[in-house]
């Protein structure tokens, strides 16, 4: 076909404040495909609780409120899957993108998915019993009716080769990026003496792994205290009894998910950075703290350690003797701090949004033009 294409977004998925890295990876790929592409025509499907800033302010964009709550899961499932496909028909669209994991089975025009990971194939002992028949249906459903799948790293994409048995052509990978405003935060530094983790509240993060090296490093170093920022996911209790038990209600924060501007703050006044976590799609916020020009320690696991290199001092996630060392060093070994200031931001620098963007858009106009 020729022409500007009419490209769907389902946003359905969406709650502010409610879903963690996916909700930056969206809002910055939005904002990214509004700077590359001035010419097709953009459909953004939101839900009652996503604001109209989602939409870029672009002439090519239009937002499409639907009168559902995506914090109720199962209304936001059956709209999806049967109003969803009207609108589609109705609005007459060339291409849908899914950038939430799960798509219409019946829409009725090509679809590209987005999977962040397959954590509940890999890791299904981190999911609560009720939600995992929910993520094995509709995630390979939508696997299997997508035209082009993109993963966010090549980790994330030989999973989707592996568990469901896809062809290679179907698998396309779209690494992510931290946000240009990081790498102003890099000039203007003056560091305290906390340690920042930003991450969701769940059991495959490792926090509570990171609270126990935390207290042996505390009672060595009782002027240093741990932030940790992020959603409260399901292990939040756990996680506040644990820090409790161990004596460190007064030295280690869960602030939970704040602003970006004093995210921002953080990261520019963070004396180190620390990423403990078991397993990843991707993993945003390590790039973030390197692009901030934040020493930076983070678990030895794929796809992490390809995306930081040796610009971050790498401890295997399970071993918490060598997250304590891991601690001390990124704290207090001044060459390693200066060298990880220096090199992160040009590491970090190899991704950008734009990059996303641009693989994203051309799995759409292939879905729709095939080569």
């Amino acid at each position: 076909m020729t022409g500007p294409l009419r490209i769907g977004i389902n946003a359905l998925y969406l709650i502010p404040g409610g879903v963690g890295g996916t909700e930056i990876y969206l809002r910055s790929l939005l904002t990214a495909l509004a700077e590359i592409d001035t010419v097709n025509q953009y459909f953004v499907f939101t839900n009652r609780e996503t604001g109209p800033e989602l939409t870029p302010p672009r002439a090519n964009f239009k937002a499409l409120p639907q009168p559902i709550r995506a914090a109720s899961r199962p209304v936001r499932i059956l709209w999806e899957q049967t109003v969803l496909p009207v609108a589609i028909a109705r609005l007459k669209l060339d291409v849908m993108l899914n950038p939430g994991f799960t798509a219409p089975l019946l829409a009725g025009c090509p679809q590209v998915t987005v999977f962040h990971d397959l954590q509940h194939v890999r890791h299904p002992e981190y999911f609560r019993w009720f939600d995992l028949p929910f993520w094995r249906m509709l995630l390979f459903g939508s696997a299997h009716v997508s035209r082009l799948l993109l993963a966010d790293s090549n980790a994330t994409a030989a999973d989707l080769l592996r568990h469901y048995r896809l062809p290679a052509s179907r698998v396309r990978v779209a690494l992510l990026a931290g946000d240009a405003v990081f790498f102003d935060i890099a000039r203007r530094r003056p560091p305290e003496p906390f340690l920042l983790a930003v991450s969701t509240l769940h059991p495959h993060k490792n926090l509570d792994g990171l609270l126990r090296a935390f207290a042996v490093f505390h009672r060595e170093r009782p002027e240093f205290r741990l932030k940790v920022c992020g959603l409260k996911g399901f292990y939040t209790g756990p996680l506040h009894d644990l820090r409790d038990s161990l004596g460190l209600r007064d030295a280690v924060d869960f602030p939970g998910w704040i602003p970006r501007e004093q995210l921002h703050d953080l990261y520019a006044r963070a004396w180190a950075f620390i990423y403990p976590s078991f397993f990843e799609g991707f993993g945003i916020p390590p790039l973030e703290a390197m692009a901030a020009g934040v020493p930076t320690a983070c678990s030895d696991i794929e796809p992490i350690a390809s995306n930081v290199g040796d610009t971050a001092l790498r401890f295997d996630p399970h071993d918490p003797s060598a997250m304590a060392v891991a601690l001390r060093r990124i704290a207090f070994d001044e060459e390693l701090r200066r060298r990880l200031a220096e090199a992160g931001p040009r590491r970090a620098g190899e991704f950008s949004w734009r990059k996303t963007a641009e693989v994203t858009l051309k799995a759409l106009r292939d879905c729709v033009r095939p080569l």
